[in-house]
């Protein structure tokens, strides 16, 4: 595949990630899909390694719905391969899911069973054991384990899908905006068990509107604009290469603050901040880089 964009994936193979670890768990190769004429996905390759979390980012309608259905066998592409743990997902369908876990944005639990009954039910399509009381506690639903799934708040509820999406302790996490509508505590909650997970050697693709959330977990983001992914590197690469070193400066004159904004790569900066610094007064000075939201914008003209 030929690139004419420096921050584009390199076909296949893994760019820009610096774990240890190898192995690619998630292989995209040439994916297209269209629904009637429309081009949803349009030929995107990329790879996960092992123990990698690759934050999956766009607008809506950008494809990433689509993307993780040829992912999960759900799609069967109109051109190119999806591998997952090493095999054809649109081929084996069944193989890859006995090893992958799903957590979807949208609920979907058997509201009149309790906790343990739908872990349970789950646990029981699985030719394995499976320790339903220890998915409790990794969620920390001890206390609602007999409580209907519609008794609980939405908060417990994601903690309900995520414990589901680790019942066969899977090897590839496919995570669909797992805090979308939660409150602070229960999203930080999520993003504890989802780092738990990568510190196992677990994979997780992590789809998300979230642009904070994706810059805190992910090893590598990937931004998918118009079915075609636009960028893909770790979130400190982006925002370095695209965006401006600045210092904020604030200043006070006895009640009253200034601020300035300078840039880091300006041949004046030097001499400017001498001369603030010279004439006393400094309240605060802090770096300011781009954030992922304003690298998306820069790279699509679209803003989330």
């Amino acid at each position: 595949m030929t690139v004419d964009n420096p921050y584009k994936v390199r076909n296949t193979y893994v760019t820009g990630y610096s774990g240890s670890a190898h192995v690619m768990m998630i292989e995209a190769t040439g994916l297209t899909y269209r629904y009637g004429d429309f081009v949803a996905v349009d030929d995107i390759s990329f790879s996960v390694a092992e123990g990698e979390i690759l934050g999956f980012l766009g607008p809506n309608g950008a494809g990433k719905s689509t993307t993780v259905k040829m992912l999960t066998g759900q799609l069967v592409p109109a051109r190119g391969v999806a591998t997952v743990l090493g095999t054809d997902v649109s081929r084996h369908p069944k193989a890859v899911h006995e090893r992958i876990g799903v957590c979807f944005e949208e609920k979907n639990l058997y509201p009149r069973m309790t906790v343990r009954e739908n872990l349970q039910f789950f646990a029981d399509l699985f030719d394995r054991s499976v320790d339903v009381d220890e998915l409790i506690r990794k969620v920390d639903l001890e206390k609602w384990a007999s409580e209907r799934a519609e008794a609980l708040s939405k908060g417990m509820q994601q903690r309900v899908m995520v414990a589901r999406a680790l019942v066969n302790d899977p090897d590839v996490l496919f995570l669909d905006e797992p805090t979308s509508g939660l409150d602070p505590v229960s999203a930080e909650q999520i993003r504890e068990i989802i780092r738990a997970e990568k510190t196992r050697g677990k994979t997780v693709f992590l789809t998300t509107h979230n642009m904070a959330e994706a810059d805190a977990l992910s090893d590598r983001v990937a931004f998918i604009n118009e079915g075609r992914i636009v960028a893909l590197d770790t979130p400190e690469n982006l925002k370095l290469r695209l965006g401006r070193r600045l210092l904020r400066v604030r200043t006070r004159a006895g009640d009253d603050f200034a601020e300035e904004v300078l840039p880091l790569d300006d041949d004046a900066t030097p001499d400017r901040m001498g001369a603030l610094l010279r004439a006393g007064g400094i309240a605060t000075v802090h770096t300011l880089e781009a954030t992922l939201e304003e690298v998306f914008i820069q790279l699509t003209g679209r803003k989330l």
